[in-house]
């Protein structure tokens, strides 16, 4: 078999140049493609990516990037935008990130984006709860000035 060493098409060896690409470069034996480093189409990476996730912003797209880095988990971020029934139902296109995984790993790696979203639900229910505790605090703090500062009826 020959190989083309562009876009790595295989053909019969009676084949002399490639016709998949622009200006039919000439095709190679297999130990040329080994030589220059480049994979025979049986040697590619087979795996399927398929989505574990979505962020909604940034921020969080780089949590759960992070969350997949650090459980080794190989991953295709995709950045996108809603389409365009989006912009006509809400009046605006908004972004989003997909976090593709390879299929084997798709229920390891939802699991995991899942409980950095539980995670950061209850820390932002921590932090709300924090705020109105700190609130009534404020108001109580301001009650208790007024109710000094009035001088007693007689």
């Amino acid at each position: 078999m020959r190989y083309c060493a562009r876009c790595g098409s295989e053909y019969q060896d009676s084949v002399v140049d490639c016709t998949d690409c622009p200006n039919h470069p000439p095709l190679v034996s297999a130990e040329e493609m080994r030589e220059r480093g480049l994979p025979l189409p049986h040697e590619l990476d087979q795996r399927r990516f398929v989505r574990a996730g979505i962020a909604d912003d940034p921020v969080t797209a780089q949590v759960f990037v992070d969350v997949l880095e650090e459980n080794r988990i190989p991953l295709i971020v995709r950045p996108g935008r809603s389409g365009v029934v989006d912009e006509l139902t809400t009046g605006n296109l908004l972004p989003w990130w997909e976090m593709l995984v390879p299929d084997t790993e798709q229920a390891r790696a939802a699991a995991l984006l899942e409980d950095v979203k539980v995670q950061a639900l209850a820390s932002a229910d921590e932090a709300s709860r924090a705020a109105e505790e700190e609130e009534l605090e404020d108001e109580r703090a301001r009650q208790a000035a007024m109710d000094s500062s009035v001088p007693p009826a007689l």
